[in-house]
């Protein structure tokens, strides 16, 4: 079995077609286990957030389960085909676990560097779990790729100067709102700001953690669950508000951040109408400045077109030039060479994993020579001491061990090497080993790795990386061959 990834980006992708693929709850869950239950899959993880899609799968080939993941992708999303095609990514083996390792490292988001993805990979791997469609593979891979994450955020400067999108979206609206946030790294200021932050997950926290630390004037968080509101504005100085009095609340505020996960609009035309006409209409002193971090977004299109009011979305961000918030070169190099560490530690696992089965056979040739052997002996010596045959017996099983003792050690030595094949290919033909009975140790029991119809899909604990399968086969969805999209 091999890692393949199916997936969209802010790098490739319009807004407006990446926010129609984001799937939570139920939806998620459905598109997981239907990949699952696809021909030629034994586990699969979603990675879902606020600037990418991307279904891993573990696979055993290439082109038929990328037009299975595509086509679930398509039909899910309700994204037509001939749209979606184009803007999806396709990595493939020794490709497909580079990738993930990348995107751990925070080197492939639209912040480099930001370890919000950690938090993210690892819910996306929680929910697979508790779903029963995370094969062992994907799950050694998904917590190889945390440890990577965590190295880079340790090891390196690329996560020192703490950015992320939150840090870039509010400098970006401080500056809508004609105010120098800092253009240097951590040189915050919002005094004099009413900010209103609605949502209160993971990226609202952040909102309201760093709305608090630029000295804003007032910060009031508002949520559909009343409790969530009420911790998470207590912890950092504000005080809790309703949804329902939204358009008064933003009335009274300068910045409004918004990052709900709600599958609609939260702020409307009609309610930014309102808290403009409440607040002194186009001609108040600052314009409305609306950052919206959501995907789908929480701001209705158009928004940013009334006059006194300005929005700043992920859209926004990702043509924006962040470069005053990005890690230096020498960090990012840093985090690029524990990518490759990583990516090389994997491989060589994975090739040591390979010559196990030729292991396997070999000791268990040896253990047939012995037995027959010892069968040989009872039968020309005759009726003879139980006891003695005992001590024959260990002492034919302790020859044999240390005759092989060296080889299979140095085999499992030299299998973590590139070429590793032909020392395994030598150890077969030097000890006569049948191919059959090193297949017969390699494989699953077939009636045992897929689930019974109308059963919870339950990903096979076989498969790992690489196989006969071609290696770093990447491309664009469109093009089923080619070279890589990066």
């Amino acid at each position: 079995m091999s890692v393949l990834v199916v997936g969209l980006s802010h790098k490739g992708a319009p807004l407006a077609t990446l926010e129609r693929t984001v799937l939570a709850g139920d939806a998620l869950t459905k598109l997981l286990h239907d990949v699952a239950r696809a021909d030629d899959v034994a586990g699969t993880l979603i990675l879902s957030t606020c600037n990418r899609m991307e279904i891993y799968a573990e696979v055993g080939s290439f082109h038929g389960s990328m037009a299975a993941i595509c086509d679930l992708l398509s039909r899910h999303s309700g994204v037509p085909h001939a749209e979606l095609t184009p803007c999806l990514y396709v990595h493939y083996s020794d490709r497909a676990v580079q990738h993930l390792l990348t995107v751990a490292c925070g080197l492939d988001s639209m912040v480099v560097g930001e370890s919000q993805i950690l938090g993210q990979l690892r819910s996306a791997l929680r929910i697979a779990r508790e779903q029963g469609t995370l094969g062992r593979a994907l799950a050694d891979l998904g917590s190889q790729a945390l440890r990577a994450g965590k190295r880079a955020q340790s090891e390196t400067g690329v996560g020192a100067a703490g950015a992320s999108l939150v840090s870039v979206g509010l400098r970006a609206a401080a500056e809508q709102l004609g105010i120098d946030y800092g253009r240097e790294r951590g040189a915050t200021s919002l005094a004099g700001l009413n900010v209103l932050v609605i949502g209160a997950g993971a990226m609202s926290g952040l909102a309201a953690a760093s709305v608090a630390r630029a000295g804003a004037a007032s910060l009031v968080v508002a949520n559909r669950t009343r409790q969530r509101a009420e911790r998470l504005a207590v912890q950092h100085g504000g005080r809790p508000a309703s949804m329902a009095d939204l358009p008064g609340l933003m009335a009274a505020a300068d910045l409004v951040v918004t990052c709900t996960g709600a599958p609609g609009h939260v702020i409307t035309a009609e309610m930014v109408h309102e808290a403009l006409r409440q607040h002194g209409g186009p001609g108040r002193a600052r314009p409305l400045v609306m950052l919206d971090l959501a995907l789908p977004r929480d701001v209705e299109p158009g928004v940013g077109d009334i006059p006194g009011a300005a929005v700043t979305d992920l859209e926004t961000l990702a043509a924006a030039d962040a470069a005053g918030m990005q890690p230096g070169e020498a960090a990012v190099a840093a985090a690029r060479q524990i990518v490759a560490d990583e990516l090389e530690a994997y491989l060589s696992a994975g090739r040591a994993d390979r010559v196990t089965p030729t292991v396997v056979a070999l000791r268990a040739k040896a253990a047939g020579v012995v037995e027959s052997e010892l069968a040989r002996l009872a039968g020309r010596i005759g009726s003879v001491d139980s006891g003695v045959l005992e001590e024959v017996a260990k002492s034919m099983n302790r020859i044999a061990d240390k005759l092989l003792h060296a080889p299979t050690v140095r085999m499992k030595e030299l299998a973590g090497r590139p070429g590793a094949d032909s020392y395994e290919d030598a150890l077969r033909v030097l000890f006569d080993l049948d191919p059959a009975a090193v297949q017969s140790v390699a494989h699953a029991d077939a009636s045992l790795s897929r689930p019974a119809a109308g059963s919870s899909p339950r990903a096979s604990a076989a498969g790992g990386s690489g196989g006969s399968s071609p290696r770093a086969n990447t491309a664009p969805a469109g093009r089923r061959e080619g070279t890589s999209d990066e």
